[in-house]
């Protein structure tokens, strides 16, 4: 089974903000493929993606964000998945706004999320796919610029970024994260013209 899990926080004050990226990811997934999200054997929400094929699940973590490692791992033994079958989406506020950045393995960065995720499942081999929300103002405190929402003039970089994250996933999928990292990982104007 591949797991494809999107970090975010959950109830409706987190709803739209950098943080959740992730959750819009997924749920525009569940959309592409009329997938219903519902109860999982861990504290998430689970959407099968039958129409793809019968090994494919959609996971939220509904353990806050510094706590996503609870469920994924959870999750990863409950169904026995393979480390190579587990993608992980996450915002990053090193990349600039809608740039994504594969990876097959690495440090968390600094993302509380993915350190949780390392934390518990004892590695850091498993691929991620990291969507650029932007630094903002260096003043800023960072924890708040994450759980802030997207400025008006930054949506539509956001749309087109949730997107080619979507894209992505379904790329990992069907051919693996080096595919993906193959396509993703340049620059936007730099794959439109390697297409």
């Amino acid at each position: 089974m591949k797991l494809l899990v999107g970090l975010g926080n959950p109830g409706a004050r987190y709803r739209g903000t950098r943080h959740n990226v992730g959750f819009v990811v997924a749920d525009e997934l569940a959309r592409r493929w009329s997938a219903e999200f519902e109860g999982a054997p861990a504290e998430a929400l689970m959407a099968r993606a039958r129409r793809i094929g019968p090994g494919v699940a959609l996971v939220k973590p509904l353990t806050f964000m510094n706590l996503s490692g609870v469920a994924v791992s959870e999750l990863v033994r409950y169904f026995r998945v393979g480390l190579a079958d587990l993608l992980v989406v996450a915002d990053d506020v090193t990349l600039p706004l809608g740039r994504l950045r594969a990876r097959p393995q690495g440090s968390d960065g600094g993302h509380h999320g993915l350190a949780s995720i390392v934390d518990r499942l004892g590695t850091a081999s498993f691929a991620r796919l990291r969507i650029g929300v932007g630094r903002g103002d260096p003043r800023r405190d960072l924890a708040d610029h994450v759980l802030a929402r997207f400025e008006p003039d930054e949506l539509p970089a956001v749309r087109d970024a949730v997107e080619r994250a979507a894209d992505a996933a379904e790329l990992f999928v069907s051919e693996g994260i080096e595919a993906v990292m193959n396509r993703y990982n340049a620059r936007p104007e730099q794959a439109e013209r390697a297409d």
